[in-house]
């Protein structure tokens, strides 16, 4: 009995073990993260692209045609109203590059963005004249 009022103290072999377990908790917690962060930085370019479906949509109803913008124009956080035509404007926080593509009758929408998650991996989503959203590079799951 005396022996354990004397021992206030853990051993090194439960200080090691505790040490693990917290490790194995932590390589398994850090890339639910890092992907849950993605997956949530990517609710951006899904809805801007059904922003960019809707807007052409209407844009055809009126025209009778989908708004294609010249070469080389994106919207951007540097440049939030390039599809101002549209009736669109990016936040200045903006992660993605947006594009427009296409002819009257169809279009295709795409945002891309890199470094997401600090890699170099690129995203990549797009949406056509149908309301088709596809994932073309996807961060989260590289």
């Amino acid at each position: 009995m005396r022996y354990f009022k004397q021992n206030k103290g853990f051993t090194l072999i439960e200080v090691m073990i505790v040490v693990v377990i917290i490790g194995i908790l932590v390589g398994l917690a850090i890339p639910r993260y890092t992907r849950a962060t993605v997956k949530a930085k990517q609710t951006e370019a899904k809805l801007i692209l059904k922003q960019i479906y809707t807007m052409q949509q209407t844009y055809r109803e009126e025209y009778d045609s989908y708004w294609v913008p010249g070469e080389d124009v994106s919207a951007s956080s540097e440049t939030p109203d390039a599809f101002a035509e549209l009736g669109i404007e990016l936040m200045s926080e903006a992660r993605y590059t947006y594009s427009i593509s296409g002819t009257d009758r169809t279009f295709a929408a795409v945002a891309v963005a890199t470094n997401l998650d600090n890699d170099e991996t690129e995203d990549r989503w797009q949406i056509d004249q149908d309301g088709k959203l596809i994932a073309l590079l996807d961060d989260a799951t590289n």
